[in-house]
Formats: C-alpha cells, structure tokens, sequence
C-alpha cells in the first residue's frame, strides 16, 4: 500500500475550456474553488474511483465540516472524493436569467469541464462505473439532477436531505436563496436561476424537478437519507425545514417504486435509531455523517476501485 495522501485542487479563475467558465461569469465562477482529497491509503499507481459530493446553501466546499464528514466517512477507503464550489445559491444549474452577474453555469462547468479535469490530472477510473454522485439540501438535489441529465456519468447517486420537488414549498425556499442577502450579494431576481415559479410560466422548475424525472435513472444505484424534524417544536427552523424535504424524498421514492427502479431510503425519522446526536433536524452533522458513512459503503460495492 501506498503512503496516505491528502490532495487539495485548486482552479482559479483563469482555468477555461468553453463557454461553462469565464472569467467574466461572476462570483459565482469568476474565482472557481475546489476542494479535494484522497481520503485513504491509496495506491500511487492504481486509478481509483471518485465520489462527487456536491454542499447545500449557503455551504462552502472546504469548511472544517464538510472535509470532517467526508475524511471520516472514507477513512482507509481507495477512493478520491472531490467537493466543488456550487455557489451560496448556484442550485447546480445553469440559470435561466442571471442578469448582471453574467453567465452562471454551474451544470456544464461540473460535467462538461471539471470532471475531464479530474481525470485529465489524478489516476481516476474515468468512466461511470468509477464514478458516484451524493449531495445535501440544494446539493441532493444538485446530485440527482445531474445524474438525470448524465447518467452515462455516474453508477450511483445520494441525497441526504435533499431539495427533490419543486413543489410550493421548495420553490419559495429557491426564491428565499435568490433574494436573501446572507445567500449572495448582489441579490439577484427571483426568476434568476429557474425563470417564473408562477404557472403558466414555470416550465423550467417542473423539467428540473428531480423527483419527477427518476426514470433516467434506471441501472443506476440509488440512495435516499431523511429525517422527519423529531420535535418540530426544538430547533422549529431546522425541523421544520427537514420535515418538509422528507416529503420531497417520499414523492422521489413513489416514483421510483412506479418506474420499478430499486432503492434505498434511509427514513430515519427522529433520528434515535440513526446516530447518536441526530434529532432529525436539516443539516446535524451527526445525522450527515450517518448519512455518509451509510452512502460510502454502498457505492464501495458498486464502484470499480483496485
């Protein structure tokens, strides 16, 4: 076995093979980072497979908890995890009307560009059956809608508490993202990452809706993660916040259930019987990191790796 490494990859701005980056994109691809690393003891001349784990809103790629969650989780594993920068508000979209932020990207920048660039410069198994895709909140669904419009890119792919219909409800948590300043400033329209939510003008959110476009994901592996908020009473923003993405995932999981798609929802509801620390509630890093720990061994069994 090799010597443990850690690799953190870094793309500044000026890295650009196409219309996806630009510099002159804005703040949220203007200045790209990237957080990476080989979680493990990994063999030096091997190639290994790599888990694309995508951050929620307003998350940032490299804060100490989100390289925590995943270092435990892959801890001794071949397997190269890689965090991009989704932006406070970036919805793993390329958005409809970004205004003066100019071109907002992130779907063809992750797909099209970053992931040639993985594999262009770490020893990767670079094809699907070398590749996962998981997220949190915005990232949930970032990671089901991308392996939706590229399943040829991913054999597995995770949402832990993620934003999977566009129902009401989420499209006013969209719209808060878009408005609110602690999400990004300039705040940008309402209509900035997905066009109208009103009907009959809202036809970019239901062809983005994750949880009514599974059928894509045939043959892949698939994962669900959710809590129910426990007492919505205790921490009411967080658990009410949970609540009512778990709804989201139930509508994902009838239809995967009508499509004949197999998958795994871990509906952990208060979170007792999950993980010490985990009440359920959006965003607990006790119950993100069961989350994890759960995702990482089952796309360990599915994953080509040395």
């Amino acid at each position: 076995m090799g010597a443990r490494q850690r690799a953190h990859l870094h793309l500044p701005g000026e890295v650009r093979s196409g219309p996806g980056l630009q510099r002159a994109a804005g703040p949220g691809l203007g200045r790209a980072h990237h957080h990476g690393h080989f979680a493990g003891r990994v063999r030096r001349r091997r190639r290994h497979p790599v888990h694309y784990t995508l951050h929620g809103a307003p998350d940032h790629p490299d804060t100490v908890r989100n390289k925590v969650i995943t270092e435990r989780a892959t801890e001794g594993l071949p397997l190269i995890t890689v965090t991009p920068n989704g932006g406070a508000r970036g919805w793993y979209s390329n958005w409809v009307n970004p205004g003066a932020l100019g071109r907002q990207n992130w779907e063809t920048f992750h797909l099209d560009q970053l992931i040639p660039l993985v594999d262009a410069n770490l020893k990767t198994v670079a094809t699907k059956e070398g590749r996962a895709i998981s997220g949190h909140s915005m990232g949930g669904f970032g990671a089901f809608h991308y392996a939706e419009h590229r399943p040829d890119l991913f054999s597995y792919v995770g949402s832990f508490s993620g934003d999977l219909d566009f129902n009401t409800e989420m499209r006013a948590a969209v719209v808060g993202s878009e408005l609110l300043e602690q999400y990004g400033t300039p705040a940008v329209a309402a209509d900035a990452v997905f066009g109208s939510p009103v009907w009959p003008f809202d036809g970019v959110w239901n062809e983005q809706s994750a949880a009514q476009h599974v059928r894509s994901l045939r043959g892949l592996g698939v994962a669900m993660y959710a809590g129910d908020g426990g007492d919505l009473t205790v921490d009411p923003v967080l658990a009410v916040a949970e609540n009512r993405v778990r709804q989201t995932a139930l509508v994902a999981a009838a239809n995967l259930t009508a499509e004949g798609i197999p998958y795994r929802f871990a509906d952990y509801h208060d979170g007792s019987s999950w993980a010490e620390g985990c009440t359920g509630k959006h965003s607990q890093q006790a119950c993100l990191q069961a989350d994890m720990n759960d995702f990482v061994k089952l796309i360990m069994k599915r994953l080509r790796h040395p």
